[in-house]
């Protein structure tokens, strides 16, 4: 392999933390091939994207990700901006007829509140002028029309046998739905018009969160991990057969960032971020996609904490932290389950890089919103997710030490119900756990009152990357295999790996998977979680009540 042109020196990066990536990435590249850090968004972008682009201008200094046009609710409301940084200078400025350029990668999420907010993200791969969203109750009356926001993202050329990258994601807000409906929509451009009756296949749908907390019976899906190859597409498509109301990834998204450390190094590559929205978009542009950060979703070239880019790909809930600085900690609420998400690179022990970035801002405030939750009576259950493992005894990682001493007291102090990570590219799950303990043993198919019995963990990082493997063996529905015992270990705070024994691993799949919780209100609520391979078969099934 050639010697990188401008990478971070082998050894190196895993010395640096995220904030030190970045300057010397910014300091390498940005310095010495565009004349400075600083910079607007120049000409060239503003030409391309067409007129409006400048109209809010560039929001905050400091790291390289986003330039904004106006975005709007779909009854006519302003759309906050969206705080973004200093973006360098395009070099990918030729127009293009918009009616030879086809949008791709639509990807939808839900707002603070999902019974009433929705936004549809999307990608071009040229310029275009006037990008917008068509939405309506019906495909062939897309009444309303509202503005995209603008997001283009360069990436330089880090290595010989990579080139430099321009990539323009489009964002619209829609606020102000009604609860419970289904809203048809297409997204478009000057010279390409999902109301056109050539490009009415292109229209797809979404639904908004019912208005009562106690509502019918729905399903939530869940994976981390997932990567670009046949396996991700094949999870994609039987995840979009349990018609889902939403989808949580719990990091790790397309690997673009193969090293896993935080560092845009020769490893990085811009590009697999469209291949990856290309493949997912047969179900994330019908549900809502709801992603956290995990460490190879660390990119130190966008910005300081390594989040610029997620910031110009994802528009996710606010609520939580700052949006710009910590874009995968937010909640959510859908029928009668609180959702959290959250950033574990901020609390891991074993990768580094960006441990400690909120100075225990974001502890803080899941303390405050898991008491704001339970103390919510429309709420029956509360789910974590989360990328790092806090009980898991894969070779590659196992657990990580840091996320078990900064959340693991608080989802028990709290009353978790279930908790679902990736980072570990198996499936496994604990019995009934407080403290780290077993309360409870929880075979396939039992029933574990959240309450009396603590909570189950759930791993679940087969969503398409290469797999890992167990020191123990398998044991999975129609596979059983008894071990007393698992020989593992966990990552301490010096960044080492400590041995430890563990009871708690009760079933372990080595296979492609996801979960699938159906979850039931009323008199008696449940969560019924099940893990399902790619095939559609299942290898794990318990009941959580409470």
């Amino acid at each position: 392999m050639d010697t990188p042109r401008v990478g971070i020196p082998d050894g190196l990066a895993s010395r640096m933390s995220m904030a030190e990536q970045h300057e010397y990435l910014r300091g390498r590249i940005g310095r010495g091939r565009f004349g400075g850090t600083g910079g607007g968004s120049g000409p060239g972008i503003g030409a391309g994207i067409g007129a409006g682009f400048g109209r809010r201008g560039l929001l905050r200094a400091g790291s390289v990700a986003v330039g904004t046009v106006a975005g709007a609710g779909l009854l006519g409301s302003s759309a906050a901006p969206v705080a973004g940084p200093v973006f360098l200078p395009s070099s990918a400025a030729a127009r293009v007829d918009g009616s030879l350029v086809a949008p791709f990668g639509r990807h939808l999420a839900f707002g603070a509140d999902p019974k009433t907010q929705m936004t549809v993200s999307w990608q071009v791969p040229f310029p275009v002028r006037k990008p917008f969203v068509r939405v309506g109750l019906k495909p062939w009356e897309l009444s309303r029309k509202i503005e995209a926001e603008v997001r283009p993202l360069h990436t330089p050329s880090l290595t010989d046998e990579l080139p430099a990258v321009d990539q323009y994601y489009l964002h619209v807000p829609l606020e102000r739905l009604r609860p419970g409906t289904t809203y048809y929509y297409g997204v478009g451009h000057e010279g390409f018009d999902p109301a056109d009756p050539r490009h009415l296949t292109t229209v797809s749908t979404f639904r908004t969160a019912p208005a009562a907390a106690r509502t019918d019976a729905f399903v939530f899906t869940a994976f981390g991990d997932q990567g670009v190859s046949y396996d991700a597409l094949a999870n994609d498509q039987v995840i979009l057969g349990q018609n889902p109301a939403f989808h949580l990834h719990a990091g790790d998204i397309c690997y673009a960032d193969s090293s896993g450390q935080g560092d845009s190094s020769d490893t990085y590559d811009a590009r697999v971020w469209d291949q990856f929205l290309a493949q997912t978009e047969t179900v994330a542009s019908r549900v809502p996609w709801m992603v956290t950060t995990g460490n190879h979703d660390m990119e130190a070239w966008y910005s300081p904490d390594g989040y610029g880019g997620q910031n110009a790909r994802w528009t996710l809930p606010g609520g939580g932290l700052d949006p710009v600085k910590s874009p995968g900690v937010y909640s959510f609420t859908y029928g009668n389950v609180g959702v959290v998400a959250l950033d574990a690179n901020d609390v891991s022990h074993e990768i580094r890089a960006n441990t400690g970035y909120t100075d225990g801002a974001q502890t803080r405030w899941l303390d405050r919103r898991l008491a704001a939750l339970r103390a919510d009576r429309d709420i029956d259950f509360i789910v974590v997710f989360f990328h790092h493992c806090a009980f898991s005894t894969t070779s590659a990682h196992a657990s990580d030490g840091g996320v078990r001493e900064a959340w693991v007291p608080l989802f028990d102090k709290h009353g978790v119900d279930l908790v679902i990570n990736g980072h570990n590219h198996v499936y496994e799950r604990t019995d009934a756990l407080r403290s780290g303990t077993v309360r409870r043993r929880v075979d396939i198919g039992a029933t574990v009152d959240s309450v009396r019995d603590g909570i189950a963990y759930v791993t679940a990082g087969g969503a398409g990357k290469a797999l890992y493997s167990f020191p123990a063996p398998d044991s999975y529905e129609g596979n059983a295999s008894e071990v007393e015992s698992v020989s593992s270990y966990h990552w301490s705070e010096d960044g080492t790996k400590t041995s430890e024994t563990v009871e708690w691993s009760r079933v372990r799949y080595t296979g492609f998977s996801f979960l699938a919780v159906e979850v039931t209100a009323g008199t008696h609520p449940k969560l019924e979680v099940t893990a399902l391979a790619e095939s559609g078969a299942r290898v794990d099934h318990f009941t959580v009540t409470r």
